[in-house]
């Protein structure tokens, strides 16, 4: 606590929800180190904090509908908890996709800011503070029937004075990326982290609007991701999780000579992936890198190879194909065919021995025939992925999809949903018992709980240890047993 002649310097507290990913949780944590940065305190308590920011989410209407619901939360709590002068400030995707439509609809809101401004929360706040104090949570929220943000409408009727933050960043794509140096506030574990390699995306899939939220692909430099390795490492951080839009496409976009969305990789040409991990092979630590969000387009036989030499890469391969039809791929506009998805993945199983791999399906996008939703059920029955996801599709505006004929009934979306998820069920359970009598190496996360190599942090199977283990270190155990996704050790 600072002072200043007889009078104490006030610290404002500043709370942040985050809301959707690993990439966004990036960029809260950069927005918290901002805060930092300025002298202020972070508390993990909304009810105590003088300003609170809500990180949203909007990637489907799910997604959406969480971060509404979140908004409209913390600001009911400002009157449950007699915090009338608490800002409240929304950041995130749906903030830099829906500005101006939020400030219209939810004018308790003290500012929203987008994600060109994530490192300038810090100022952004202090400027909120010296405005005079406004009664912004003395009245009751109730909700209306509109479709202004896909999800319904929220009508506050509060007096609230909105934040003056330009709103002009809602009229473009964002621009900006992190580097090593960037302030955080990390709030992962101590032992793993997300670090975020590339951000935006360049890729024209029909059903998905990141492009337009996020901007197009932008690659950090080979030096700034090295760079915050290495401070990673040097804090006992286990475990890097390598993230973007687009990982494999990271460095593509560096070369001299322009390289495409559908350009094949090479790295006599510039930066790429592969170059990449082949210098994080050369840091000093005990630690894995994971890699997360590949796609099928930009794998080379070179990446297959880097990663099979290199143990510091974990044997774990995340790569979303969203379907396997082709006609399916050609309306989801994925810039890839059936053959050369199954030729991939015979070449990861045969190139890098024990790989795991994890995608994601989309069922119900537009025009989906029964046949169409067969052949991803016999695909998913044959390939037996280690580790699936099913998403059911989510009509989002602005996107190529939401304006196809053909959109799905929810019902049959959540038929296909259910069946898929039923087969893969029966896989998972199979492959995990598989698995008993094995030697695997392990990062505890709690005392009786840890992950594989094959196990990404939230989203994958935990091993379950019967004798207790320090946390955030590597162990080997045998496996004993398996209950359902999960290990016995």
């Amino acid at each position: 606590m600072k002072t200043k002649g007889n009078r104490v310097a006030w610290k404002p507290k500043v709370g942040m929800i985050s809301l959707g990913c690993a990439k966004n949780l990036v960029d809260a944590e950069i927005m918290l180190g901002s805060v930092l940065e300025r002298g202020m305190e972070i508390t993990s308590r909304p009810e105590d904090a003088d300003v609170l920011v809500v990180n949203t989410c909007a990637f489907i209407d799910s997604a959406k509908e969480e971060s509404i619901e979140a908004i409209l939360d913390a600001h009911q709590q400002r009157g449950v908890n007699k915090r009338a002068n608490q800002k409240l400030i929304v950041s995130g995707c749906m903030s830099q996709r829906f500005a101006k439509e939020l400030r219209r609809e939810l004018s308790e809101v003290d500012a929203f800011i987008g994600l060109d401004q994530v490192s300038e929360l810090g100022a952004i706040v202090e400027k909120l503070l010296r405005k005079r104090p406004t009664p912004n949570a003395e009245r009751p929220t109730h909700n209306a029937d509109s479709s202004t943000l896909g999800v319904g409408r929220w009508a506050l009727e509060v007096d609230s004075e909105n934040g003056d933050v330009d709103l002009s960043f809602a009229d473009r794509r964002p621009t900006y990326i992190p580097d090593y140096d960037t302030p955080r506030f990390r709030l992962t574990p101590t032992h793993f982290a997300y670090l975020k390699i590339a951000e935006g995306c360049n890729h024209p899939c029909s059903f998905c609007v990141i492009p337009q939220m996020r901007g197009k692909h932008r690659s950090r430099q080979p030096g700034s991701v090295l760079a915050e390795i290495r401070g990673l490492v040097a804090e006992r951080v286990r475990e890097i999780n390598l993230i973007s839009q687009d990982t494999t496409y990271y460095g593509m976009d560096l070369w001299p000579e322009k390289a495409g969305p559908r350009q094949p990789v090479d790295s006599t040409r510039g930066p790429t992936l592969a170059a990449l991990l082949r210098e994080i092979q050369k840091i000093e630590g005990e630690f894995w890198v994971r890699l997360l969000y590949t796609h099928p387009a930009h794998w080379s036989d070179e990446l297959i190879e880097t990663i099979a030499q290199c143990d510091k890469v974990a044997r774990y391969i995340d790569i979303p194909l969203q379907h396997i039809d082709d006609s399916m791929l050609n309306r989801m506009r994925r810039e890839t065919s059936r053959r050369h998805i199954e030729t991939l993945i015979e070449k990861l199983r045969a190139g890098i021995p024990g790989v795991t791999l994890r995608t994601t399906f989309i069922v119900g996008c537009p025009g989906e025939t029964d046949a169409e939703f067969s052949n991803l059920l016999n695909f998913i029955c044959r390939v037996r992925f280690e580790r699936l996801g099913i998403f059911k599709y989510s009509q989002e505006d602005g996107s190529r999809a939401a304006k196809m004929a053909g959109q799905i009934p929810a019902k049959v979306k959540n038929a296909r949903y259910r069946e898929a998820m039923s087969v893969q069920q029966k896989i998972a359970h199979d492959i995990a018992r598989e698995k008993i009598g094995s030697e695997l190496r392990l990062l505890v996360d709690q005392p009786h709980i840890a992950r594989s190599e094959g196990d990404a942090p939230d989203v994958d199977a935990r091993v379950i240890l019967s004798k207790a283990a320090p946390v955030g270190e590597f162990v080997w155990r045998r496996i004993t047993g398996s209950r359902g996704y999960d290990l016995l050790a």
